[in-house]
């Protein structure tokens, strides 16, 4: 049977930031990786975690971001490498991989997609 589906948070249905994982040496999606979403706030330049997910059997999570969420700042996708590995049967050279982008326009829709392997990754902007 299918996997339930968590419940989607309200403003979520469709959120302004999203993600995917590949993992490369596979071939395959990253299930069950975990991902945090942080904000950079004034003063003081501290990160504020506003999401946590985590990655379903297509290696995608729900929305980061609801769109009345959105503001522009700088922002950080961390994602939690060494323990994906680790239920993989493999060490990491990566603990975790950060991925810190700016939002300038915060209506437009944003998708940061990673691809991993033991030894590398690879982020660009998607859409």
């Amino acid at each position: 049977p299918p996997l339930p589906q968590p419940k989607v948070p309200a403003g979520m249905e469709k959120g302004i930031l999203t993600t995917h994982v590949l993992n490369t040496a596979t071939g395959l999606p990253a299930a069950g990786l975990a991902v945090y979403l942080s904000r950079l706030q004034e003063p003081g330049l501290q990160w504020t975690e506003l999401a946590q997910r985590w990655t379903d059997e297509d290696g995608r999570c729900l929305p980061l971001l609801a769109w009345e969420q959105a503001e522009a700042g700088t922002y950080k996708l961390r994602f939690e490498t060494a323990a994906y590995w680790q239920g993989q049967g493999h060490t990491s050279f990566y603990p975790f991989v950060e991925v810190v982008f700016t939002i300038t326009d915060p209506v437009r829709k944003l998708h940061v997609p990673l691809l991993i392997s033991p030894y590398s990754y690879m982020t660009y902007r998607g859409s």
